[in-house]
């Protein structure tokens, strides 16, 4: 708070937002200041609209890890940007992992969970209105992996977002070794999360091999094929001589994208298409299992992760992530590097592909379990709760 009572996010608020309704005759005429930046608009005319992207892709395929790395590339353009974590759980672990990017010329706000899909809809409505006030260029909006991507399309065709929002582009990231055997229902949500995009971005291409990246391009054209959606992906090369680019698919090593990479992806647009939708609500085929203060040591993390990932009796978990606290002497020598009272925090980010446990300067002590038909009780064994 300031010595006017106002907080720091009141001042940017003001500052971002001064309207100025000046009449004169018959006109109106509206100012709209940032400061970077005036725009103008009359009655007859537009505000410059925001450009609004989204970032879908199935559980676990690398959304917030893409994220990060497009939203640096946005900001170094220039751009003052504002991310939309908006997840159904009730615990939004993104949000964290996306602390660092926050600064002059990005800022971060959520939507977790906890209510029925008319409230989360009403929250994400709200959410992007006052977004839609605060000065920002280019807005991402990141929704859990499991999203019905019908909603984004429909809250920003309402009043007032309409008037305020422009639609970019829709990235699809799906991981170049996806798994194989799917349900109808992850199918399904993978169809879903690819048909309107633009382009297609494959994480973790460098672990994978042509035919294992083939081989998913061609289940997502086959998942396509089963809603009755005529798009494709990735059947043609686009005629560029650059090695990892096909046609609207981008399958290089994220770390060594060139801008023109990014540019590319910047300018991808989407596409309206059209498929036939299954009797089912995605939140009532997946669920989510939180487990609080879970106590083990790094070692012994990783080895849970591998059985309840592995063992059918699990239920057919798609994703495990979270943060948990370990004493010193209980994890790698680079995990202790943040230490904090003789105890630092780790990440975990684990799919059947790969489990990832690293570092961390803050956290929550929280595991999470995402899937299908989940079993509890022996999750739980695993986690010695």
């Amino acid at each position: 708070m300031n010595n006017c009572g106002l907080s720091l996010r009141a001042l940017r608020f003001l500052r971002y937002n001064a309207m100025i309704v000046q009449v004169c005759g018959s006109q109106m005429m509206k100012f709209r200041f940032t400061d970077k930046k005036e725009k103008l608009c009359s009655s007859k005319g537009r505000y410059t609209m925001v450009k609004i992207d989204l970032i879908t892709g199935f559980l676990g395929s690398g959304k917030t890890t893409f994220i990060r790395k497009y939203a640096q590339y946005l900001m170094d353009a220039g751009n003052n940007i504002g991310i939309l974590e908006n997840d159904y759980g009730a615990v939004n672990v993104d949000m964290m992992l996306l602390q660092d990017l926050m600064g002059e010329n990005c800022e971060l706000e959520m939507i977790s969970g906890g209510c029925d899909k008319d409230c989360h809809r009403r929250r994400f409505k709200t959410k992007l209105i006052a977004m839609g006030m605060c000065g920002y260029d280019r807005v991402i909006v990141e929704p859990s992996g499991i999203f019905d991507v019908d909603e984004f399309f429909d809250i920003l065709h309402e009043e007032p977002l309409n008037r305020w929002y422009q639609i970019g582009n829709v990235i699809a990231i799906v991981d170049s070794k996806l798994e194989r055997d799917l349900s109808e229902e992850a199918d399904f949500i993978l169809a879903s999360e690819v048909a309107d995009a633009g382009c297609i971005v494959m994480s973790k291409s460098q672990d994978a091999s042509p035919e294992e990246i083939q081989g998913t391009i061609e289940h997502v054209n086959h998942a396509l094929e089963k809603v009755h959606c005529s798009r494709r992906f990735g059947k043609d090369f686009d005629g560029s001589d650059e090695a990892g680019v096909r046609n609207n698919v981008i399958h290089k090593n994220w770390n060594e994208m060139s801008k023109e990479d990014f540019d590319r992806i910047a300018s991808c647009g989407y596409v309206m298409a059209s498929y036939r939708k299954p009797e089912f609500e995605a939140e009532d085929a997946f669920t989510s299992l939180y487990f609080m203060n879970v106590k083990m040591t790094e070692k012994e993390l990783r080895e849970a992760a591998e059985k309840i990932l592995s063992d059918p009796a699990c239920g057919h978990v798609f994703r495990m992530k979270g943060f948990m606290r370990v004493s010193d002497g209980e994890s790698s020598e680079e995990s202790a590097q943040t230490q904090e009272n003789g105890q630092h925090w780790i990440e975990l980010n684990a799919t059947k592909n790969e489990i990832m446990i690293r570092p961390l300067h803050v956290g929550q002590e929280v595991l999470i379990v995402i899937g299908e038909g989940l079993q509890e009780e022996k999750i739980k064994s695993y986690l010695k709760i």
